[in-house]
């Protein structure tokens, strides 16, 4: 047997911040020495991180991710293990997106991505450009704090693979796997046994059994070992990398890391048969046939041992037994990776807190959930012993809690603003969700606050504004019940930043969590500058569906029992006057269900729907509804959706979660001044409804089966 212990691993790195980027790589290099490991794979651009950017345009940070890499091959951590590093590089004045593949202090092989991401959240070709030169290789000339440190001037760079003793790897990097001809199906043709994937992929709702399934399917149709190594954690915007480095062997998984963890360093590895992978291949007749008319891939030789020669008693170890992959339910994927988020931005802002005007409604009661379960989460890490979370907890709160419930009440602040329209009902679900949490929490009547206001603009117009109920008109009644969410907004700020203050904490301001939820956002259903105008929102691309499937899981998982009866409340802003005829409901405002809501949000962006063909996919989806009804529906969906479309340019910047987001800044790019009439798609429906109107219905004629 040719056995070689090969590893991977998830980091939790931060963009630009290159010096703990580069300790992370080291400390992962090491540990996968003291695991055994002979091959080291590493994530997508793990030495400047992912999310840089814009400043991948800046030559500066090329030059620091040279010199970090010369830093680690002086420290000698390459010594005996192949690495295989992502960082950007520069080639004859084109910046490209690499992996740097280096053994006993020298670089062996720089290969550029070939197919960049560039949809969704993705936007490589800003960036980058891709390697057009198929099984191609060139030289680089190598920068001089390189050449300084380790006296190699030149280096290939191109499309290749490596050639060992007794094995040969190549790399793809993250996007090359999803395309429909990756590169590994060429690399396995031609031979290739190792194959390393360093990715930079964002956590989304039900995304890793794609990725898991992507993998296993392309070793089981080709026979090989195939690595996987992702980011983890939030490294400075709206996506949360989700980790769970992964290690598959012809078809079968053999390891998988965590997906939601709060350790900095996940370094995982396995035992695994080359000779396994020969006899594999030769048992798939048709692959053969293929692979002895591929292309071939030029080699880089080196006169390293992948696996152990034959005067090492190591030889002897046994290949590692395949696992079955471990999933996440929804609700706890909704759970655990805003948790881990939002501890990544605690620490790294350098703020106090956070801070939750809470409701009492299922919202802003699921973002105290996940706050809550973030501490459950820190108090876990502390208990192992994790160095990094206990150094962060000391120096945000100046000591290490017994408990979640003390830690919740340092760091987490929770306030009920009722006015003359909250009910008791609302007040005591707040405060009893805050007190399982354990948070600080307060509570404050913000009616004086709004009539300021109002009496303000009254004296100011010459009339008193009334709501709708008071014989107000429409404008008036919103004008009122906007008021009064812009002052909860304003008032929220003031405490975030004088609790801490009042508390005796040191330094730092609370930061503002905003709850809003992705079909709210979607619908326009929310006050421009209310409090969904925070300064990150952990559920702001999660669907109202499945964040009461989240309230139901965490009554009983977290513990927070309330979140039931929370869940069971009919939605509603309580920003309107209760009478014995009227008490508002969001979906009654919102004039269709969050269940439809969510619906045409998945429509309109993951199957890029208009007006007209999503009217026709839903006459035959709700054939219970008459096709007058249906029109309607869609109709007044991309009426409000269009009229609002103005606040998404202001959007909370959101843990991005789902597919169909709204969110303006990078993920669903859409002009935001429409002409809300529709005039031409309406008239289309309108057509499309007489006509089927007017058609009898079809006899089924089908013979009756006996």
């Amino acid at each position: 047997m040719r056995v070689v212990t090969v590893a991977t691993c998830s980091l939790n790195q931060w963009a630009m911040d290159f010096e703990a980027n580069t300790e992370r790589i080291l400390q992962s290099i090491y540990e996968a020495k003291a695991q055994g490991a002979r091959y080291r794979l590493g994530p997508e651009l793990e030495i400047c991180g992912y999310s840089c950017e814009d400043h991948f345009l800046e030559d500066d940070t090329f030059s620091h991710s040279w010199e970090c890499l010369a830093e680690i091959l002086r420290s000698g951590a390459t010594s005996n293990i192949l690495c295989d590093i992502g960082m950007p590089v520069l080639y004859r004045n084109v910046r490209y997106n690499c992996r740097v593949l280096v053994l006993d202090s020298k670089i062996l092989l720089v290969r550029p991505k070939l197919f960049l991401a560039n949809d969704g959240n993705y936007r490589e070709v800003r960036f980058f450009q891709p390697w057009t030169h198929r099984a191609k290789v060139f030289d680089l000339d190598l920068p001089p704090v390189v050449q300084a440190a380790m006296g190699q001037s030149v280096a290939p760079i191109g499309d290749a693979a490596l050639s060992f003793r007794d094995g040969t790897v190549s790399c793809e990097t993250c996007e090359e796997l999803f395309t429909p001809d990756s590169p590994h199906i060429g690399l396995s043709l031609d031979g290739v046994e190792i194959l390393g994937n360093g990715s930079g992929s964002h956590h989304q709702l039900r995304k890793l059994n794609t990725r898991v399934d992507l993998i296993r399917s392309a070793t089981a149709k080709n026979g090989g070992v195939y690595l996987y190594a992702n980011q983890q954690g939030c490294d400075g915007n709206r996506l949360y990398f989700d980790g769970t480095p992964l290690i598959v062997v012809n078809g079968q998984l053999l390891k998988q890391g965590t997906q939601f963890s709060l350790q900095d360093v996940q370094v995982i590895s396995a035992n695994v048969d080359l000779d396994a992978v020969r006899a594999y291949r030769g048992g798939l007749h048709s692959r053969g046939s293929q692979a002895s008319r591929t292309l071939r891939f030029p080699r880089v030789h080196s006169d390293f041992y992948l696996c152990s020669n034959e005067h090492d008693p190591e030889v002897h170890r046994a290949p590692s037994k395949p696992v079955e992959p471990s999933y996440h339910a929804p609700a706890e994927e909704i759970c655990w990776g805003p948790a881990c988020w939002l501890w990544d931005y605690l620490r790294r802002s350098g703020m106090a807190g956070f801070f939750i005007p809470l409701s009492g409604g299922s919202d802003s009661s699921s973002t105290a959930a996940i706050v809550g379960a973030m501490c459950q989460l820190v108090m876990k890490e502390c208990g192992r012993h994790n160095v990094q979370v206990i150094e962060d907890v000391k120096r945000i709160i100046g000591h290490v809690p017994k408990d979640h419930h003390e830690l919740a009440h340092q760091l987490l602040h929770t306030m009920y603003m009722g006015t003359e329209n909250s009910s008791e009902a609302t007040r005591l679900r707040a405060a009893q969700l805050a007190k399982e949490i354990g948070c600080f929490h307060e509570e404050v009547t913000i009616d004086n606050i709004v009539s300021s206001f109002v009496d303000n603009a009254s004296s100011k117009l010459g009339a008193e504004p009334r709501f709708r109920s008071r014989g107000g008109s429409d404008r008036e009644d919103l004008a009122l019940q906007n008021i009064q969410a812009r002052s909860r907004m304003v008032l929220g700020y003031l405490y975030g930043q004088l609790l801490p203050w009042a508390r005796g904490r040191p330094s730092g301001n609370l930061i503002m969590l905003g709850s809003s939820n992705v079909d709210e956002a979607l619908r326009g259903y929310l006050t421009k500058y209310d409090c969904s105008a925070a300064d990150i929102n952990p559920i702001g691309s999660v669907s109202k569906r499945d964040l009461r499937m989240f309230l139901r899981w965490g009554a009983t998982a977290l513990g927070y029992n309330s979140l039931l009866s929370i869940v069971e409340a009919t939605p509603t802003a309580e920003l309107m006057p209760v009478t014995e005829d009227f008490v508002q409901s969001d979906e009654v405002d919102m004039g269709m269900t969050y269940d439809e809501l969510s619906h045409f949000g998945r429509l309109r962006k993951i199957h890029y729907c208009g007006p007209v063909s999503m009217f026709l996919l839903l006459i035959h989806e709700w054939t219970d509804t008459p096709p007058r009804i249906v029109g309607e529906k869609v109709k007044r969906f991309f009426r409000y959706y269009s009229i609002n479309r103005h606040k998404m340019t202001v959007l909370t910047p959101s843990y991005h979660a789902e597919s169909y987001s709204p969110d303006d800044n990078r993920f669903d790019l859409r002009q935001f001044l429409y002409n809300t009439k529709w005039e031409w798609q309406f008239k289309r429906i309108d057509e499309l409804v007489k006509k089927l109107e007017q058609q009898k219905p079809i006899k089924d004629e089908s013979p009756s089966v006996p």
